[in-house]
């Protein structure tokens, strides 16, 4: 242990001292040298153990911020990045990247990245897009193997390779969770597809999150690249921006420079996979994230290589919510803020679990709008206004009954929807006691609410009990659309997400 961690919390180890006065210390000696130890390298900047920290005073309310958050939060490690102009102007870690291990955190270390994993899954496909082997405009399942998408409602040919990128391909809710200390073996992809993926909604109808749609990007990339997406995206895009510390899950010869993902509570999560890599496997450093970040602000340092075209990142650029991306997964939170108006790239990553209580979770999102704030308080982007929503309509405009099947990959199962005329909605699952569902909400046609049961399905019953999640659009008198089984928040770490279809007609 380092003689000023024993210091700093030898002086404060003393009856009543208050926990996270604990933390703060061990967090800023987890620091390292202090800033006045630390060597200048040119006018306003410092290096604190090879991190690039500037002088500035704001930097300074910055960095204090971050340790004060961690503290609060029990955030074992924080990474940042801050590209301006075509330059990296800050880039530091907090804390520990292994607390076990007492490896300090750095501008390197690898973070399990969750949804920021998503542009850079396009930027690969874009890759292909500019060498004519894939068209954006053409349907996803071109690009499929054997497996591929099915339609219960509109025509999967509509599922466009641009329509699954911007989340209006109407694919389900889609997350998984494979742990090295379980018996369950990671599905392939043609598996995941055969059980899930099916068309809940029509294309284009709506947008409608899903990470098995980037789980197909990925696999596209790959069938058509012939190459597996790890070596794909190491070669064709992390290699060539500089990117050392990225790799789709840890490479070889990285494993040292992971940062630990933890739960809430601070004990440490077991290595896990998902099955749709595209959707959430890489792992980066914030010093490779501002590489990236500068790509899609058209910017190329000395010593990159060609990636994409001016055009494709602006491309790019027209999917909303794509470039600019929050992440979380089981001990994960992430963010990549990209700000034309300000030519500015902020990346804030953390191990800090996306499951953990609200007071145990730190705000990635609000670090980095506190930096962008800061350093750039006159950016204004032309952001896309949020879709208009239509006023609730009352439930009993559907009084009756409706009946129809749950479909899972195994059978079908029966469903019964008694509406009553006060709203109220009793849910009978085959054979099993009916329940209410709670919350019913009638909205742009969309009948919404949860529910309890046992869908009967070996994926979500690794993780019982669990919600019932319904979302149904009404077609006349048909009522269709997805039934969603969460256990993430009942299961931290464990849960998934999972979506089955449902229809059900009205009993006349």
């Amino acid at each position: 242990m380092p003689d000023t961690y024993r210091l700093r919390t030898d002086a404060i180890m003393k009856p009543g001292t208050s926990r996270n006065t604990v933390i703060l210390c061990a967090v800023l000696a987890s620091l390292g040298a202090t800033a006045t130890a630390a060597p200048r390298t040119s006018a306003g900047l410092e290096t604190h153990a090879g991190a690039l920290v500037p002088t500035d005073s704001r930097i300074a309310e910055l960095r204090q911020h971050i340790v004060t958050r961690m503290a609060q939060t029990g955030t074992a490690a924080v990474s940042v990045a801050v590209a301006s102009k075509g330059k990296i102007i800050w880039e530091e870690g907090f804390g520990w990247a292994d607390r076990e291990r007492r490896i300090p955190a750095t501008q390197h270390t690898m973070y399990s990245l969750a949804s920021v994993t998503k542009p850079m899954a396009m930027t690969g496909l874009m890759v292909l897009v500019e060498r004519g082997l894939i068209d954006l405009d053409r349907p996803i399942n071109d690009y499929l193997g054997d497996a591929k998408l099915q339609a219960r409602v509109g025509d999967a040919r509509d599922a466009t390779v641009r329509r699954v990128a911007s989340h209006t391909a109407g694919l389900p809710t889609h997350s998984q969770f494979f742990f090295e200390d379980e018996p369950y073996p990671l599905p392939s992809m043609d598996e995941t597809i055969l059980r899930y993926g099916i068309l809940i909604s029509a294309p284009g109808e709506r947008s409608h999150y899903s990470n098995l749609g980037y789980g197909l990007l990925g696999y596209s990339i790959e069938r058509v690249s012939g190459r597996s997406y790890a070596d794909f995206m190491r070669d064709e895009v992390f290699l060539k921006l500089g990117m050392t510390h990225t790799s789709v899950n840890i490479g070889p010869g990285l494993e040292d420079y992971q940062a630990i993902r933890y739960e809430g509570d601070g004990k440490r999560i077991p290595f896990y996979r998902i099955p749709t890599p595209g959707s959430g496997d890489v792992y980066s450093s914030a010093h490779d994230m501002a590489l990236f970040g500068m790509l899609h602000l058209k910017h190329r340092p000395p010593g990159q290589a060609h990636v994409l075209s001016d055009a494709s990142v602006d491309e790019l650029a027209r999917i909303p919510g794509l470039i600019s991306k929050y992440g979380g997964m089981p001990g994960v939170a992430t963010v990549l803020q990209v700000v034309p108006s300000a030519d500015m790239a902020i990346v804030v990553l953390a191990n800090n679990s996306w499951f953990a209580p609200k007071d145990r979770r730190i705000k990635v999102d609000e670090i980095a709008n506190r930096i962008q704030q800061t350093l750039a308080p006159q950016a204004k982007d032309n952001l896309l206004p949020p879709p208009p929503k239509q006023p609730p309509a009352p439930v009993a405009t559907l009084a009756g009954t409706w009946q129809g099947i749950v479909h899972t990959y195994l059978r079908d199962l029966p469903l019964t929807f008694e509406i009553l005329s006060s709203g109220a909605v009793k849910v009978k699952l085959d054979d099993q006691p009916a329940t209410l569902l709670d919350g019913a909400r009638l909205e742009g046609g969309w009948l919404s609410g949860t529910s309890t049961g046992d869908i009967g399905t070996p994926d979500a019953n690794r993780n019982w009990p669990y919600r019932f999640r319904f979302g149904l659009k009404q077609r006349g008198d048909v009522l269709n659309g997805g039934l969603e089984v969460d256990s993430e928040l009942l299961h931290p770490p464990r849960g998934e997400t999972l979506t089955y279809w449902v229809e059900l007609r009205r009993k006349r």
